[in-house]
């Protein structure tokens, strides 16, 4: 029996990941298939209502326009601190990549955009946001989950 790709079904499939310009992001050449339960959010909105409904051995391109994607850019994610703030750190450095806790509670990821004197410009928006992403997919296999799978929202 084929299998339609819907929630609560692990889906595995290999995909390459592209900029407008070509340039690959991301992909899963030479490893191990992507693998996840569908409908439960483990993989970004607009990847996975375009993948809803494929079968197995179904290849197709998608492209995901930000909103579907990691989003916008958030200007407000953008802020310039003081370097001190980064304690037992020697040198803030462009491209440097920091964990920090979110006014919420939650983990997120910082960037070090700009450094002058003692301003540091931080970005927490996610690395793709405000990108169009361009996905060539190959659906490698569709099964049913487990139990404890969809328990846990995520394959085991």
């Amino acid at each position: 029996m084929t299998l339609l790709v819907g929630n609560n079904l692990v889906v595995s499939m290999h995909y390459k990941l592209t900029d407008n310009d070509g340039n690959i992001l991301d992909n899963s050449e030479g490893s191990e298939p992507l693998t996840y339960l569908h409908g439960v959010g483990n993989i970004i909105p607009g990847l996975e209502n375009a993948l809803t409904g494929k079968v197995e051995g179904d290849k197709l391109q998608v492209k995901v326009e930000p909103a579907d994607g990691y989003g916008e850019i958030m200007p407000e994610l953008i802020q310039i601190i003081d370097k001190a703030t980064f304690q037992g750190v020697d040198s803030v450095e462009v491209g440097m990549a920091f964990e920090a806790q979110a006014p919420d509670g939650s983990k997120q990821r910082i960037v070090v955009k700009e450094v002058k004197g003692d301003d540091v410009t931080i970005n927490a928006n996610h690395p793709l946001a405000g990108m169009a992403l361009n996905f060539d997919v190959e659906i490698v296999g569709v099964r049913e989950a487990t139990e404890e799978e969809v328990a846990h929202s995520h394959v085991h």
